[in-house]
């Protein structure tokens, strides 16, 4: 089963030095058809203009990570951590039993594109951890390639959840099949260009739920940058 989220049914923020687009329900944006898909529970795409940025703030019980499609992020915490963010680098902080952190551009004269993505871990609680690993365009390119998952296998950051989530980059020509192992559940969102998934043509933007699939295939790219989520088989539960 496949169902398809266009890019312009999102929610929207707009708070001038912020521009948020929300895949699910998030702060003062509430769909009650849209609390998340299976442990995946947000897909914010930020645009935070130069200089300015999220002060500190806490999280817990929650893994959340970072992808910078352009520009520049400047990341701190309580852990000890300071580090910034680019285009091919993946961030994965695990908020365990608690950790306070902030996030800013990294530049006083251009804008950063980046997506948060929240997911929900496999049990509450344990120490907090940060991650980051850099994964170049050649490992992406024409592939999907694996950037987090609950082993940390073929050196992707580990995930305290059972979710692996997969890069690619795709134009002309170049497509990738994944397989996914039983009944699992999956959700692609494109997060720039265009691509057909399945043969459904996609947009920067979109996002499409797959339920219990074996396989899905990416193809027919146009300057195409996607992130596949590969999810437990269940859902997370609706408010009333």
């Amino acid at each position: 089963m496949m169902q398809v989220r266009k890019a312009s049914d999102r929610g929207v923020a707009e708070h001038g030095w912020l521009s948020s687009r929300h895949t699910f329900s998030f702060a003062s944006y509430m769909d009650r058809a849209q609390m998340g898909f299976s442990d995946l529970r947000v897909i914010n795409e930020d645009r935070v203009a130069p200089g300015q940025g999220f002060g500190k703030h806490p999280h817990r019980d929650m893994e959340i990570f970072s992808y910078v499609l352009e520009g520049a992020l400047a990341h701190s915490d309580s852990m000890g951590t300071g580090s910034v963010i680019k285009p091919g680098d993946v961030q994965l902080m695990s908020a365990g039993s608690g950790v306070t952190h902030a996030e800013f551009n990294g530049s006083d004269t251009a804008p950063v594109h980046f997506l948060q993505i929240w997911i929900v871990p496999g049990k509450a609680g344990g120490e907090p951890v940060y991650q980051q690993r850099h994964f170049a365009d050649a490992e992406k390119r024409g592939r999907l390639r694996l950037i987090i998952s609950p082993d940390g296998r073929d050196e992707s950051l580990r995930i305290q959840q059972d979710a692996s989530v997969y890069a690619g980059l795709f134009d002309g020509e170049e497509s990738a099949t994944l397989t996914l192992d039983g009944n699992r559940h999956a959700y692609v969102h494109v997060a720039r260009g265009r691509i057909e998934l399945d043969g459904v043509k996609l947009e920067a933007g979109d996002g499409v739920r797959l339920r219990n699939v074996r396989t899905l295939q990416l193809a027919k790219g146009e300057n195409a940058e996607v992130l596949v989520f590969d999810l437990r088989p269940q859902e997370l539960p609706q408010m009333p």
